[in-house]
């Protein structure tokens, strides 16, 4: 094995680290993000830090599956109305597989804009 391939498999190492670093940064932003938009949305509810949390890894496995088959950018104001009505869709879809994530289609169009809003707020990506 030469220099240049272990420096590639050192970078392909450090890229690894680096994703699982930043999946769990993300899952946490979202985590927070999502709880200050249940707090401020009516009809958007969450029974618990662990459906939380749970939540926060379905709505980030949905926006990544979403933007990779479709090319759509999930975060509300990312791409205009696309992206507000994907990131709404997402928010009601986590309903049914989270428990304990109880929210109505009023609350998911109020929720996507308010997550939208903290998300033009707070630095990085919550969706």
């Amino acid at each position: 094995m030469d220099n240049n391939e272990r420096n590639r498999n050192n970078e392909r190492n450090r890229d690894n680290d680096f994703s699982i670093g930043q999946m769990l940064l993300r899952v946490i932003i979202t985590a927070i993000v999502v709880a200050i938009a249940a707090f401020f949305t009516p009809g958007f509810t969450i029974d618990g830090l662990w459906s939380l949390l749970l939540a926060a890894v379905v709505i980030g496995v949905l926006d990544y599956l979403i933007q990779k088959f479709t090319g759509i950018n999930a975060t509300p104001f990312g791409r205009g109305l696309s992206g507000f009505l994907v990131a709404a869709i997402i928010l009601y879809v986590t309903k049914f597989i989270v428990p304990g994530f109880n929210i109505s289609i009023w609350g998911s169009i109020i929720g996507a804009l308010v997550i939208g809003i903290v998300d033009a707020i707070m630095p990085g990506r919550a969706m």
